[in-house]
């Protein structure tokens, strides 16, 4: 599996928006997005008033849903020909299968207090899908689904943690049970369930050109 070694907060000051890389901890004010002096791009010369061409704001798009869902470029581009064959809007669709993505749903479930906590438990076998161990975070769930933690007590412990440490925000797509450490998928997600301020149109103009 790679290893995306880039500073988290680096990647939020970048695109402007809390992208919730490191989970409770976005929440505080220990965020650098909190101060306002750390508000501006990254880097020694940052121009937070420059104006961004057409195909830098379309960039920008991209990069902001490639890193709150934690992917590489090749992931990301083998998720957009899926929503490309799809029916349907492409730029829903492809929200809709990122959403759908295992690594997400472990977070927003509040068994992980964030994306990338999610994929390290998934990979070191603390979950399971329908009963069964499962270690590929990228695996697309779908409606009856159910996303539960290993009967072991250390995976149990860790995600009692997490649960305790950052509540689950309410999802309608997801049915979370905190007692058996379960959550099962109603139904597909919407555009609507989406967390983070995104045009996808401007995601599709870019990867279609």
């Amino acid at each position: 599996m790679g290893r995306d070694l880039d500073p988290s907060c680096r990647k939020c000051r970048r695109e402007g928006v809390k992208l919730m890389l490191k989970g409770a901890r976005c929440e505080s004010a220990k965020c650098p997005m909190e101060k306002q002096w750390r508000q501006n791009p990254p880097g020694m010369h940052s121009y937070p008033h420059r104006k961004n061409s057409l195909y830098g704001t379309r960039l920008r798009e991209k990069q902001k849903v490639k890193r709150y869902y934690g992917l590489f470029e090749r992931q990301f581009q083998q998720v957009f020909a899926q929503a490309q064959r799809s029916s349907g809007n492409t730029g829903e669709a492809l929200l809709s299968l990122l959403e759908r993505r295992l690594d997400n749903v472990v977070c927003k479930a509040g068994f992980a207090s964030s994306r990338k906590s999610a994929r390290i438990g998934i990979v070191h076998g603390h979950f399971t899908l329908n009963g069964r161990k499962v270690d590929r975070p990228g695996i697309l769930v779908n409606v009856g689904d159910i996303v539960g933690v290993k009967a072991k007590e250390p995976s149990q412990k860790w995600a009692r943690a997490n649960m305790e440490s950052r509540p689950a925000a309410v999802q309608n797509w997801l049915n979370v049970d905190p007692a058996k450490l379960e959550a099962t998928v109603a139904a597909l997600p919407t555009r609507e369930d989406v967390q983070i301020p995104v045009e996808e149109q401007l995601i599709v103009e870019f990867c279609s050109r």
